[in-house]
């Protein structure tokens, strides 16, 4: 793909156009005859960038989350429907290698059934959020890998928010789930931890796996197979320390990766996107977390 045309009101601070004028709304990109689109705008303006340029025939990738709020995201799943063009939402984590190595292994069967998915996404506050919580800008990450990791949607939810920068919006979260599979999950998101985490384990029947997303490593814990003579710990019916593996990946550029399985896509020659649907999906599930936050401070 060749970079032949950017739009942004803002102007270009970060010199990213390589020459190219910057026009200042969508019509403009629009009628450079644009092919392909990225969408990466504020959350509130992706209703109605998205629905333009696909009416206008354009295959777009929008950053995530989807849109603001559930009902927008399904005006967009319709318009791209509609205009029988691509439409992808930006969730890079499915693409980190860490990530994309154990879903892989987890297919294969070495995991066996899986019990448990629990993640950590901490760190400092990025100041150019200004419009949604760490729900739907952060968590949404979260909600999105664990989905596809195990290949089922969340059947229930619960959690808890709170506010603590003097932002409109949370900007903490713990959250646990149901997925329809039966796999339970633990998602603890926030904007105000002064380290920077990012770790995914997914817990199962021969062991466990860890992804550190910000190195992109993968290790994978194996359940014992050491009989033990002491008495007391062998009436425990649980597991035992095993083997511990650090598989040695290739780690791609997740947002190089992302945008060639875009670029496939719209090529007919793949469809590992995260699709429209995929987004709506996710963002569905982070509105139930909000709503299940707000109906326990209510009642607490």
């Amino acid at each position: 793909m060749d970079l032949v045309a950017v739009a942004d009101a803002n102007g270009d601070p970060h010199g990213v156009a390589d020459g190219l004028p910057v026009l200042g709304d969508v019509e403009a990109l629009i009628d450079a005859g644009i092919d392909v689109a990225v969408c990466a705008v504020s959350t509130g303006m992706h209703e109605e960038i998205g629905i333009a340029l696909a009416e206008a025939g354009v295959h777009t990738l929008i950053e995530k989350p989807i849109a603001h709020n559930v009902e927008a995201a399904s005006r967009l799943v319709e318009a791209f429907a509609v205009n029988g063009v691509i439409g992808a939402v930006g969730h890079v984590e499915r693409y980190n290698p860490a990530l994309q190595s154990m879903r892989a292994r987890m297919a294969s069967g070495d995991l066996g059934e899986v019990y448990q998915i629990a993640t950590r996404r901490q760190g400092p506050f990025p100041a150019r959020i200004a419009d949604v919580g760490v729900v739907k800008d952060l968590a949404t990450h979260d909600i999105d890998l664990t989905a596809w990791i195990a290949q089922s949607e969340y059947a229930s939810v619960a959690a808890q928010v709170t506010t603590r920068s003097g932002r409109a919006h949370e900007d903490m979260v713990a959250a646990t789930g149901r997925l329809a599979n039966g796999t339970i999950t633990n998602h603890l998101v926030n904007w105000l931890s002064p380290m920077k985490e990012r770790v995914t384990v997914v817990t199962g029947e021969k062991g466990a796996f860890v992804a550190d997303t910000l190195t992109a490593d993968l290790s994978f814990y194996a359940n014992g197979v050491v009989a033990t003579e002491w008495e007391s710990v062998a009436n425990f019916r649980g597991v035992t320390e095993g083997d511990v593996t650090r598989f040695a990946i290739q780690k791609r550029e997740p947002l190089r990766a992302e945008h060639e399985a875009f670029r496939d896509a719209v090529h007919g020659r793949r469809a590992d996107i995260v699709s429209l649907q995929d987004g709506l999906n996710t963002l569905r599930t982070a509105e139930r977390l909000l709503e299940s936050a707000r109906r326990s401070a209510e009642s607490g």
